[in-house]
């Protein structure tokens, strides 16, 4: 962190400041772990300020199969992390959208 904290000042702003809470820094005896848990298919999402979720599910080279799959395990994912709290319709609409890189 002590590295990163110089960056704070443009990162910070945008909401992309590592942050040990949300995962993004891990001790370095831990990285094994963490490495295992993000191959094993760990989720892992968050919010923008409109709380909408932007998750990738797959890529190009999927098939239809492993692509819901992936979907299916983000939608409990999600239903999982409701707060008790919360009351009504948790989610209300799903858009699932293709995104291409130009060459």
């Amino acid at each position: 962190m002590g590295k990163v904290g110089r960056l704070g000042k443009i990162l910070g702003p945008r909401g992309l400041m590592p942050n040990p809470k949300a995962g993004t820094v891990v001790p370095t005896e831990d990285i094994p772990r963490v490495v295992h848990e993000t191959k094993a298919g760990r989720v892992e999402f968050r919010t923008d300020k409109t709380a909408n979720l932007h998750v990738p599910i797959g890529k190009v080279s999927f098939d239809e199969n492993k692509l819901y799959d992936n979907m299916a395990a983000l939608m409990e994912a999600i239903k999982k992390a409701k707060p008790a709290s919360t009351k009504g319709t948790f989610i209300r609409r799903i858009t699932l959208t293709s995104t291409w890189a130009r060459n």
